[in-house]
């Protein structure tokens, strides 16, 4: 298990280079220009006219719209969410040239740039605004008869698009981190989608083959495009990962065996909608655009610094959870404007919130977060994350920070503290000098076993502390220093190359548990 999960950091550590949306972007760009060339062979059903047609319609139809929402409520414009949208619905909707056809096709895409404006919550939308462009044409198409609108198609589906969505939709994926609830969806859609085609072939007297099934039901399916590129949204998934799983199983039920209502049948696109909405049932209080007025940064070693905040209004998130910051400036890189940063600071400690960070990186989200002054208000789009300790108190752990990577359980250890509880907790620390080793306030106050991996030898050592000597963290020198290491459920948190280089020596934990930061 542990070597899976070096694996996945490493995949992690690649994708992590680009903002979700810049990696969203180019991987439905790539499937469009596939797609194009297939479709000059006859290796997919759309014309190489009819998808660009389409393509054009869409991208206009979703531009003009979020132009004007922009403008309307202020918000930064973001040309890439736009041709997101209309990228997907390129897929879910079947391409046409038909003008009728075409004007369904904008109506698609206006409606699903309008929800982001129309159906949010605290300045974030509550729907996948494709999901419910596609829904909303289908039933306009089927209440009103004019089916020469279109509908949702999901052409996408296809054995010849098989594997680069595939592919493509792993590293969305993994970017999103959102492996484990797309595996449910599909572990729930693929099985009820195959007893659902298996039942109409028998009420119609047709016999089909379990390999002819199973050929239909994989490669023919929408299932990989939608759990990559829809379920898989962030924006639109609850918090905590039990919550996913429950929004997984639900959407898994729907895609796989449609309902029908009167005369409409919902399609895979109603089922992201219906588990939208169970989702801003789990979140709504935590699925807010908060402000953060910055208060000021303090240096803690050459390399790391605190911010510090103070929040809008009161915010809930559990000790171990990270939050999306927004930092508007102009020419990002690919990185983009948003970076997940883990909580410093414990629940206790609110209305203030500490974040910290790793100064001397040249992406310009970190040039402008240094060039903001107090006073100053950022947007939080979301928290999130599963990285706590267990409820049962009676359960001995094994912290591991990497670098920076010390973050959460800073504010795990604050919390402890303030609260009054009291854990089995040993703290192995990873960091590439002595001097670099922040929080040491927070990890004596803690008064817990702390071991430390430095190239030098920190000065002046609490009694309780423990210098490696140098010792390289693998699983000779981590059973050395944790003996007991079978009995504990481990804990490590850095960036994603370096979990990939440490889970191994963890595989002998009584449990692991990752939180890779993605990059700054």
């Amino acid at each position: 298990m542990s070597r899976l999960t070096a694996v996945w950091n490493r995949l992690l550590a690649v994708v992590g280079r680009y903002s979700m949306y810049r990696l969203v972007l180019l991987s439905l760009g790539l499937l469009a220009a596939i797609s194009l060339v297939l479709s000059l062979f006859g290796l997919v059903t759309p014309a190489p006219l009819t998808l660009l047609a389409t393509g054009a319609v869409l991208v206009v139809a979703c531009l003009v719209v979020d132009l004007v929402g922009q403008r309307i409520t202020g918000r930064t414009w973001r040309i890439e969410s736009s041709l997101i949208t209309a990228g997907i619905l390129l897929f879910v909707l079947y391409p046409t040239v038909d003008v009728t056809g075409l004007v369904g096709i904008a109506i698609a895409g206006a409606v699903a740039s309008a929800s982001k404006y129309l159906i949010a919550w605290r300045g974030r939308h509550i729907l996948n605004p494709a999901a419910l462009g596609a829904t909303v044409l289908s039933i306009i198409t089927i209440l009103s008869g004019a089916y020469a609108l279109g509908a949702a198609g999901w052409w996408v589906g296809t054995p010849a698009l098989a594997a680069p969505v595939i592919v493509l939709g792993l590293l969305v994926v993994a970017r999103a981190d959102k492996l484990r609830p797309v595996l449910l969806f599909l572990v729930i859609a693929l099985p009820v989608n195959a007893a659902r085609i298996a039942v109409a072939y028998a009420g119609a007297g047709v016999a089909i083959d379990v390999g002819t099934l199973i050929t239909t039901v994989l490669w023919q399916s929408p299932f990989f495009f939608l759990a990559a590129f829809m379920f898989s949204e962030p924006l639109t998934q609850p918090p905590r990962r039990w919550q996913q799983y429950i929004v997984a199983a639900v959407v898994g039920v729907l895609a796989g065996w449609p309902p029908t209502i009167g005369s409409l049948t919902l399609g895979p696109e109603a089922a992201i909608v219906v588990g939208n909405v169970v989702a801003f049932g789990f979140a709504y209080a935590t699925r807010a655009r908060l402000q953060l007025t910055f208060l000021g940064r303090e240096r803690l070693t050459p390399s790391v610094e605190e911010l510090s905040f103070r929040a809008s209004r009161m915010l809930r998130f559990e000790a171990g959870q990270y939050l999306e910051l927004e930092v508007p400036h102009p020419h990002p890189d690919a990185r983009g404007t948003r970076r997940e940063f883990s909580i410093v600071s414990a629940p206790e400690e609110l209305p203030v919130v500490k974040l910290a960070m790793r100064r001397g990186s040249q992406s310009t989200y970190k040039k402008a977060l240094a060039l903001v002054e107090p006073g100053k208000e950022l947007s939080v789009t979301g928290i999130w994350g599963d990285f706590v300790l267990p409820h049962n108190t009676e359960t001995p752990v094994l912290l591991v920070a990497a670098g920076i990577g010390v973050t959460p359980f800073v504010s795990q250890l604050r919390h402890l503290r303030l609260s009054g509880a009291h854990r089995d907790v040993v703290f192995v620390y990873v960091a590439s000098d002595a001097e670099e080793l922040a929080f040491r306030d927070d990890l004596e106050d803690a008064g817990i076993p702390v071991i430390v991996f430095t190239r030098n030898e920190p000065a002046a050592l609490p009694a309780h502390w423990t210098w490696a000597q140098g010792v390289r963290l693998d699983a000779e020198g981590l059973h050395r220093v944790v003996p007991d290491l079978a009995s504990r459920h481990a804990f490590i948190s850095g960036p994603p190359g370096l979990i990939a280089d440490l889970a191994p020596a963890l595989e002998k934990a009584h449990g692991l548990t990752t939180d890779a930061f993605s990059g700054y």
